[in-house]
């Protein structure tokens, strides 16, 4: 498992992730991201600015770095900074596939990605995937499981999945939507030859939806390395769009809202590593502030009562704009 690298790694940013959603493509659904990145959304512009944000990681201890085939250019802007610093070796890379990237490098995009899930698209992308970051590669998960996925039930993409196991992928899996812990409990239960198929589950868990928490939990327990996305809910945790009860708590800590955000993620025993989808270099260390945050009970219990019915949160979600 790539991830026991982390068990050698001992900066308190370790277990905090870099998640490449944001800059990999000129459109995406955070909110404040058109304030965040310039009017220049060229191709250079965002390859530039990936790269200033993992050299920032890497320098603040963050070694793992998460791409996906729909993410844009995501995987080409990782795969050439690690080309460009060939003695770096000790980060992890994880990339996704399952969706296609179709908006054409627009922000303005009808559509911005199609889901497949189906063994031939994991071929095609496998093979994109491999073109770009060849051995550099550690972890390929399928994008956004749901429990009405056929890659649950699909015998020929489990042996082709198993197959990259046996090469030394690491094979994963993330969710979304309101059943998470139904696609999670769905997916352990997934053999190949009698062995879980999977190693990793990367899920969204924030403050205001935690219905995953429990599923993730025996995900844990079961051996995987649980990465969790979306622990600032696309913006809405972080300033000026955050709840009263989180400012005050951030007020309180005399740190930023995203880092108390985050803190209540990385407190949960089960988070192996949490995302940042940091689109700029200031708010990236802002949110690293997140391993150092120390929250008290009562402060616990006053972010715990900003959870919402998991439905309700995923409506809200669907209906951000893409910037």
């Amino acid at each position: 498992m790539p991830f026991a690298r982390l068990a050698a790694a001992t900066t308190p940013t370790c277990h905090i992730g870099l998640g490449l959603a944001a800059v990999g493509r000129p459109g995406y659904i955070n909110l404040g991201r058109d304030r965040d990145l310039p009017a220049d959304r060229s191709v250079e512009a965002m390859r530039e600015r990936t790269h200033d944000l993992l050299d920032a990681a890497y320098a603040q201890g963050v070694r793992y770095f998460d791409a996906a085939r729909s993410y844009g250019r995501s995987e080409e802007f990782l795969a050439d900074w690690l080309r460009d610093r060939p003695d770096i070796d000790d980060v992890i890379v994880g990339s996704k596939w399952g969706y296609t990237y179709t908006a054409d490098w627009s922000a303005d995009a009808e559509r911005h990605e199609v889901k497949d899930h189906g063994a031939a698209t994991y071929e095609r992308q496998q093979d994109e995937t491999r073109a770009l970051l060849g051995d550099r590669l550690d972890l390929y998960q399928i994008h956004s499981l749901t429990p009405d996925s056929p890659a649950l039930t699909d015998k020929d993409l489990h042996a082709k999945l198993a197959e990259a196991a046996a090469r030394g992928v690491t094979v994963g899996f993330s969710t979304s939507g309101p059943a998470q812990a139904d696609a999670i409990r769905a997916a352990l239960t997934v053999t190949v030859d009698g062995e879980p198929l999977f190693r990793t589950v990367q899920s969204t868990y924030n403050v205001l939806d935690t219905s995953a928490g429990p599923a993730l939990a025996e995900a844990h327990e079961a051996g995987l390395t649980v990465i969790v996305k979306e622990g600032m809910a696309n913006g809405r945790l972080a300033e000026p769009h955050a709840p009263g009860a989180l400012r005050a708590v951030a007020e309180e800590t005399a740190l930023g809202c995203d880092a108390v955000a985050l803190a209540m993620v990385l407190r949960q025993p089960w988070a192996g590593v949490v995302l940042s989808g940091a689109a700029t270099v200031n708010q990236l260390g802002s949110n690293l502030h997140a391993a150092v945050v120390d929250l008290g009970d009562d402060q616990v219990a006053r972010l715990g009562a900003l959870v919402e019915e998991p439905r309700a949160y995923w409506e809200r979600r669907a209906q951000l704009p893409w910037h």
